[in-house]
């Protein structure tokens, strides 16, 4: 299968280059940690407040990314991921693109079906999920670490667009994006006992290690979770960029925070342009 999360020539991002191309007006993808002005630590293209970094550095990050994908920066609407399984659909664009006194609180899901609203969220790691109904143009991101993986938060995001937009999990549209892989996330029992029941198909996603400890593959055992919740095999896309074995790439907290301490965090984004009345494309 092809990479469906795309580098695009000296641009600070991955696009989500399939539905790019299918849906006309679509933006989506996953940052990269170069191309922009945040120092070391951070460097450079950082885009968490929550990190430590200066957030003159993050804020200009954000502008940036939100004029290269030719989105005003008012759209940018982002939460205060708590590593649980909250979904919130968002009604008004704006929240926490320049604070965090204003960010939709306590929340690792958005979906939305108005255009003109980039959701965003942030990663050193964790899975990245878009959602897309081709049929009533809901969009959504769920961030899913091992906690809200195993909370199952693709499947909370799958009931919200159904009970909200009438989605239907056949015809609903998957990506995972960049985050550790298989290949370097170890856990120990701790974890592995939430993992077991969190899905059937479970021991597709794990593999034993040395020392009671096991490789947990968090983008597999999403991939089960949605198979569970009705969606069809066909419509999930998986990407093969792994965040720990990319640290040119990318930011990883399991890999640097042990030597730095701290790291930056990507974003990933997904929302509709907004049009004026005569059909047009708007970005401003």
């Amino acid at each position: 299968m092809r990479e469906p999360f795309v580098m695009v020539e000296e641009k600070p991002f991955l696009r989500l280059l399939e539905w790019e191309s299918r849906f006309p007006g679509l933006v989506a993808g996953f940052t990269i940690r170069t191309g922009g002005e945040s120092e070391q630590p951070y460097g450079s293209f950082n885009m968490g407040l929550h990190v430590g970094d200066e957030p003159q550095h993050v804020i200009a990050n954000r502008q940036k990314l939100a004029q290269q994908v030719e989105m005003p920066f008012a759209s940018w609407t982002c939460a205060d991921q708590v590593h649980g399984n909250q979904v919130c659909q968002v009604v008004a664009a704006g929240a926490g693109k320049e604070s965090l006194s204003d960010v939709i609180s306590a929340t690792d899901g958005l979906f939305t079906e108005q255009k003109g609203v980039l959701l965003t969220s942030f990663y050193a790691d964790c899975v990245p999920l878009f959602f897309l109904d081709p049929v009533s143009g809901a969009v959504g991101l769920a961030h899913a670490g091992w906690k809200g993986t195993v909370h199952r938060i693709a499947e909370e995001m799958v009931k919200s667009l159904q009970g909200q937009y009438q989605t239907k999990p056949q015809d609903l549209l998957v990506a995972i994006g960049p985050s550790i892989g298989g290949c370097c996330y170890e856990v120990d029992e701790r974890i592995m006992e939430h993992v077991r029941t969190c899905a059937q198909d479970w021991e597709s996603a794990v593999t034993p290690s040395q020392n009671g400890r096991y490789m947990l593959d968090l983008r597999r055992l999403n991939t089960a979770i949605l198979l569970e919740a009705g969606i069809a095999s066909a419509n999930i896309l998986s990407t093969e960029w792994c965040t720990s074995c990319r640290t040119d790439l990318f930011f990883s907290h399991r890999k640097e925070a042990a030597v730095a301490g701290t790291t930056g965090r990507m974003a990933s984004y997904i929302g509709w342009k907004q049009q004026n009345q005569k059909g047009e494309e708007r970005t401003s």
